[in-house]
């Protein structure tokens, strides 16, 4: 009863993540493409930097954009705010539901550190509260100054993060929290930074105010970091049904690519909406294209030397018992799970030469199952039940 309603936890609150998370995108999206695509026009108030003309659901908009703010406000002025907010919150919720509930099975693996639950969950918070603090450092020092260095400054800030948690947590964990990492900060960009200072701005009006400029900079700069980010931690936050990528040795190295593939397709809608030239943006589709062809080689599972020997029908099944069947079973004996994964059971020979290319990507390419290796699969067994999975594929 206890996994019954932890995984009906799990699902509202994956369910309300991805309300939320596109909401939040598709306003974030919305807006680059607005202001990229707005024009100085004939007739605009002095105040006004553009305005863009759309067309949807049968009815065309005037939208202007103020360059600070028009001298009176509405009343009814809407915050887009609350998208970002109940993102990280329903995220962080999965997070504790799906990671720190299940820590051990999830979060921990003894191979890469042998850490307690406690541990591992202290690790994780104070990652996500220092990778903000570090991050907004870097960006009200000198160095946020120029685009060019900032830019590197978080990639670097990244990709540190990356690999430290490859240090640390499995497979799994490791990647999911660079996408919770790279959240939290473009949550916390709109929750410290983009709604107060529009806020400041909008109370400067109301009391007559000229409004300081730098708080509208401020926060454009951080809009812009989240626009470019967006992509990235899109695919982070998916990784965990990929174990050729959880289960790779050197995952931040595929970070770095995500990163890069994800910002120039970001860079190449961006400038589309621009209304600049294609010969302008092209090269961000080579960049792209040649960053999915390296992952794509690294991620490519490595040819084994099975040997020559048979591996009988009886061995690979005394495997599945050992290490699988306490959840890919009809009644599965594991805690965590009330009924087997994804439907899929593993207790007959005809089983598993059901999912024989599953069974191949999850426990012989990868170590992504078991999960955090509870059961203690060795090499040695990875190998013998690849041999008789090549040995059933002939």
């Amino acid at each position: 009863m206890e996994s019954f309603a932890a995984d009906w936890l799990n699902l509202l609150f994956r369910w309300a993540h991805l309300i939320a998370g596109v909401g939040w995108i598709g306003t974030s999206f919305y807006f680059i493409g607005l202001d990229l695509s707005l024009r100085k026009r004939e007739g605009l108030d002095k105040d006004v930097y553009g305005s863009a003309w759309q067309v949807h659901g049968g009815g065309f908009y005037n939208v202007e954009k103020y360059l600070v703010a028009p001298k009176k406000l509405p009343d009814d002025l809407v915050w887009f705010k609350w998208e970002a907010y109940l993102t990280w919150v329903t995220g962080f919720a999965l997070l504790v539901v799906q990671y720190y509930y299940n820590a051990s099975a999830y979060l921990i693996d003894p191979n890469v550190m042998a850490l307690e639950p406690w541990q591992a969950i202290s690790i994780s918070v104070a990652s996500l509260i220092g990778g903000w603090l570090i991050y907004d450092g870097i960006c009200r020092s000198p160095l946020g100054k120029n685009t060019g260095v900032l830019a590197i400054c978080l990639f670097v800030l990244i990709m540190a993060a990356s690999i430290l948690f490859s240090y640390v947590f499995s497979g799994r964990g490791a990647l999911i929290h660079v996408g919770a990492f790279v959240g939290t900060i473009m949550a916390v960009n709109v929750f410290g930074i983009i709604i107060p200072n529009q806020k400041k701005v909008a109370a400067a009006l109301m009391r007559g105010e000229e409004p300081e400029a730098r708080f509208g900079i401020m926060g454009k700069q951080r809009s812009v970091h989240n626009n470019y980010l967006t992509l990235p931690v899109l695919l982070m936050m998916v990784s965990n049904h990929y174990p050729m990528l959880t289960g790779h040795p050197h995952s931040w190295l595929l970070v770095a690519l995500i990163l890069i593939i994800g910002g120039a397709v970001r860079h190449l809608l961006n400038r589309h909406e621009a209304g600049d030239t294609f010969k302008q943006f092209a090269w961000t589709l080579p960049v792209a294209g040649v960053g999915v062809i390296i992952a794509m080689i690294m991620t490519a599972p490595v040819e084994r030397d099975y040997g020559s020997d048979k591996v009988a029908d009886t061995i690979a099944l005394g495997l599945m018992e050992k290490h699988c069947t306490s959840c890919h079973a009809a009644q599965p004996t594991s805690d965590m799970v009330d009924e087997a994964p994804q439907g899929i059971e593993l207790e007959t020979v005809a089983d598993m030469k059901r999912y024989l290319d599953r069974i191949k990507a999850q426990s012989v390419d990868s170590d992504a199952m078991p999960l955090g290796n509870e059961t203690g699969m060795t090499e040695a067994e990875r190998t013998t039940l690849g041999a008789w999975i090549a040995q059933n594929k002939e």
